[in-house]
């Protein structure tokens, strides 16, 4: 396991476009798309493709600068977030990337805040080089929207991800039956025994699946027992709905399921995996089906609030999405 693969057990990429994430303004992008600088897939180089400005290249990539100054781009995320740090990749950028970078945020209103909105820099000046993938911890206690790139003089970055947690303002939505294990409400995946085809995070995206893909999948299970995931939600409260969406998986969907729960949990992944073993069953075991979204509303146990559920699928296959709809407690 690497860094970056422990950066997703402990926090999301705020900078997801599925949660909203756009980058909204770049001082120039002649070379790359600086849309790409966000794209959820793993950069990649292509031999021998251009386009009508020269090599086409999978990130935000500005011409080489023949004036004064440097480049910069703004990314707005969809919604607010406590950033923990910063992950920086120039793979396949070895010629064209830049040696410099530095990066700053806010909290704005605005689509693309001006020079006056309060940025704060939370890093100094950062060597970069070519064809390298680095992580940048930062601290900044207070929510932020908006990231500003700044790179120097020009070059291109492959992908910029903003490893934190969301910044959810429960106040508006007290009392009222919410999804309260949306990652657009904070909720995360912390770990699974087997992520071989798709990741835990996708069970708790926005909307439905798009495809397999775009939900958890386990490999096939050839030896005795069941796979499993543990998530949290993003605030501690009472289920009153719980939905298993298998969207897309219909020879591959799992036989049955149940949840288990726990208002706490502490410690590593494995330490909270550890526990969840013996946590209570918040619904009872299940029977399912393939491309279709399970509602359970009877049958649901008292558990009052939880804040951690462990989804067992009985024996393997995949999950689409996840939701845990109740009230947050106070």
């Amino acid at each position: 396991m690497t860094m970056f693969d422990d950066l997703r057990r402990q926090y999301i990429d705020l900078a997801q476009p599925r949660l909203g994430t756009e980058v909204v303004y770049a001082t120039d992008d002649f070379f790359a798309d600086k849309a790409r600088l966000i794209s959820p897939a793993e950069p990649v180089f292509i031999p021998g493709k251009y386009d009508e400005n020269g090599k086409w290249m999978d990130g935000w990539e500005s011409r080489r600068k023949r004036v004064s100054g440097h480049d910069w781009c703004v990314v707005r995320l969809g919604v607010p977030g406590l950033v923990a740090g910063f992950e920086i990749d120039t793979r396949h950028f070895t010629g064209n990337y830049p040696p410099g970078a530095e990066i700053e945020v806010c909290r704005s209103d605005e689509n693309v805040p001006g020079d006056d909105a309060g940025w704060a820099k939370v890093t100094p000046r950062l060597a970069l080089n070519g064809n390298d993938r680095v992580y940048v911890p930062v601290e900044h206690a207070d929510p932020v929207s908006h990231i500003r790139l700044h790179i120097y003089p020009d070059g291109g970055v492959a992908r910029l991800r903003v490893w934190g947690r969301v910044a959810k303002d429960w106040a508006a939505d007290f009392g009222t039956p919410i999804d309260l294990l949306a990652m657009e409400n904070g909720g995360r995946g912390i770990i699974a025994n087997d992520e071989h085809f798709g990741r835990v995070e996708n069970l708790t995206a926005p909307g439905r699946g798009v495809d397999m893909g775009d939900g958890w999948e386990t490999r096939r299970r050839r030896e005795p027992g069941h796979d499993w995931a543990v998530l949290e939600l993003g605030a501690a409260g009472r289920i009153e709905e719980i939905a298993v969406d298998t969207a897309h998986f219909k020879g591959n969907y799992p036989d049955r399921c149940f949840i288990q729960a726990a208002r706490e949990a502490s410690g590593s992944p494995e330490e909270i995996a550890a526990q969840a073993v013996d946590w209570p069953v918040l619904l009872p075991e299940v029977k399912l089906q393939a491309d279709h979204i399970h509602t359970f509303r009877d049958g649901l146990a008292d558990l009052g609030p939880i804040r951690f559920v462990r989804l067992n699928i009985i024996p393997d296959g995949g999950v689409s999405r996840l939701r845990l709809v109740g009230k947050v407690a106070s």
